[in-house]
């Protein structure tokens, strides 16, 4: 029995970021699938089987906290790598308390992202 690759959302309102996202995850053997806003995502998130969600902090119609906040409210415990053009401490911090597992700045060195997801689905398997 072959197992199914993990499915990794991408929620990047660059075009360019998520076709360069698509490309590199697939190329690593995930399954991806990418949503230009916060809320395309939230609104197909509850019935889609989401390993791990690579989501920009800055986006145009929820922020990346404003999505974290919003999975954390429903209880969908789906780790997450935070990706950010705009790295502060203060970016970082609340990233991190909202619920990131990770929290990485742009440009992002590919090997970087991919270990940081493989650790967020790790994360959330038992006996990891």
């Amino acid at each position: 029995m072959q197992m199914k690759p993990p499915i990794i959302a991408v929620v990047d309102d660059e075009e360019s970021v998520r076709r360069a996202l698509y490309r590199l995850l697939c190329s690593s053997g995930f399954d991806v699938l990418v949503y230009a806003s916060g809320r395309d995502f939230l609104r197909h998130v509850p019935s889609i089987p989401v390993d791990c969600v690579v989501l920009d902090l800055n986006l145009g119609d929820h922020s990346g906290l404003d999505v974290l906040l919003a999975l954390s409210a429903v209880l969908l415990l789906i780790p997450v790598v935070v990706l950010t053009g705009n790295d502060t401490s203060t970016n970082r911090a609340r990233a991190l308390t909202t619920g990131a597992h990770a929290y990485l700045t742009k440009p992002i060195e590919d090997e970087l992202l991919i270990d940081a997801i493989v650790s967020a689905i790790r994360s959330r398997s038992p006996g990891a």
